[in-house]
């Protein structure tokens, strides 16, 4: 691991006051008993009231992005819906907030492209004509550039006009409108909640050179069949805004589509208390870090619980039993990544998840985490609270 990577993963690095070692707690299985059990009690109550909460919330939102793209479909058949319900979710949407939400509109025919991942856009790829003669046998064929490209931008550019104008005419046109002042493709309905639908590709059967690194050779989890599985589910392109390029020539930045691996992060965090305990770091989230200048969102939780399938690779670590051990390490590795400013992506780690926030919103946010961190750890009954 690179030395500034490590350092911004040693959650003993930035503590102001002893981090809590539980070989020195004179009973430290009833310790710990008593934080599983209040854990699990806040599991059942706030937890699973927050996920019944955003399943209805998903479920009014969906209709709405539904008719819209019913609607765009109409207008444009290339742009397909791919919004659908499978065993009691939606593929392709994402939860960043209980009232934002992504929803990856899948499309069709990347085929006649090459995949480009050179590093040169950190976080991000391109997608290159095969061969120039094969330009007018692509179904995207207005939205590439004379150098072959496919623009991303171009695509969302579209999109977006198509978007604006089915949102005046579909069925739920007094609920909802576009977000302005944005290249994203965002709807905002019944005021209260923020959609944000992506173009995107999905790339199956090949992993990114940008992370041929992972997994790291001297770390024995997830194991050799865990990874082929994660490696064959792939990755998405997205057309979205990369913070990362921010300042970097406009062609470039046009042209790129983001990585991301939300299929493949599912995979990796499976089994023992894993999603339970991410629950908990959402739950908690939402409810004590939704702070001035957005320094943490749900997705910097769950990079952070894969850090610490690292950190703990048996899988007699994510027993239930070990839970409080867990939420622990990565509170405390959440401070130490806001007081390093750097939380780096688990599959591209030179990309920087706090790239763009505000310096002062990171440390308010480390001293919010540190306090939570102190509740929980010194009065475990305080989670009734919480």
């Amino acid at each position: 691991m690179a030395p500034a990577l490590a350092a911004a993963l040693d959650p003993t690095a930035y503590c102001e006051t002893p981090v809590y070692n539980p070989d020195l707690c004179p009973n430290m299985i009833a310790a710990q008993a008593k934080l599983v059990y209040h854990l699990n009690k806040y599991y059942n109550e706030k937890c699973q009231a927050r996920k019944a909460a955003i399943a209805k919330t998903i479920r009014e939102v969906c209709k709405v992005v539904s008719d819209v793209l019913k609607e765009v479909e109409v207008q444009e058949p290339r742009f397909i819906s791919s919004l659908n319900e499978m065993d009691n979710r939606y593929e392709g949407l994402e939860v960043i907030s209980p009232t934002e939400f992504e929803v990856v509109l899948y499309l069709n025919q990347m085929g006649v492209f090459n995949f480009v991942d050179d590093g040169s856009l950190p976080g991000c790829a391109v997608l290159k004509l095969s061969d120039g003669r094969k330009r007018s046998m692509s179904l995207w064929v207005e939205f590439i550039t004379a150098s072959g490209y496919l623009s991303a931008r171009k695509i969302r550019s579209r999109f977006q006009t198509l978007v604006a104008q089915a949102v005046d005419k579909c069925s739920y046109r007094d609920v909802v409108k576009m977000v302005a002042d944005t290249s994203e493709v965002k709807l905002r309905i019944r005021d209260r909640y923020v959609v944000q639908i992506t173009p995107a590709f999905k790339c199956t059967g090949i992993w990114p050179r940008s992370a041929a690194h992972w997994p790291l050779p001297h770390i024995p989890w997830p194991g050799p069949n865990r990874v082929a599985e994660v490696k064959a589910e792939g990755f998405n392109l997205l057309s979205k805004e990369c913070h990362s390029l921010a300042g970097k020539q406009s062609s470039a930045e046009s042209d790129a589509w983001v990585l991301q691996f939300a299929e493949a992060e599912n995979r990796l965090q499976m089994g023992g208390c894993r999603k339970k305990c991410l629950s908990i770091l959402k739950t908690l989230r939402d409810r004590h870090l939704e702070l001035p200048g957005q320094p943490l969102n749900n997705y910097h939780m769950k990079t952070l619980v894969s850090y610490e399938c690292e950190k703990h690779p048996r899988e007699s670590d994510w027993d239930e039993s070990c839970l409080g051990d867990r939420l622990n390490g990565i509170l405390l590795q959440l401070i130490s990544c806001l007081q390093c400013r750097r939380c780096p992506h688990y599959f591209l780690p030179n990309l920087d998840l706090f790239q763009g926030k505000p310096h002062s919103a990171l440390e308010n946010a480390a001293k919010q985490t540190w306090r939570l961190a102190r509740e929980i750890l010194t009065n475990p009954k305080s989670l009734e609270k919480l």
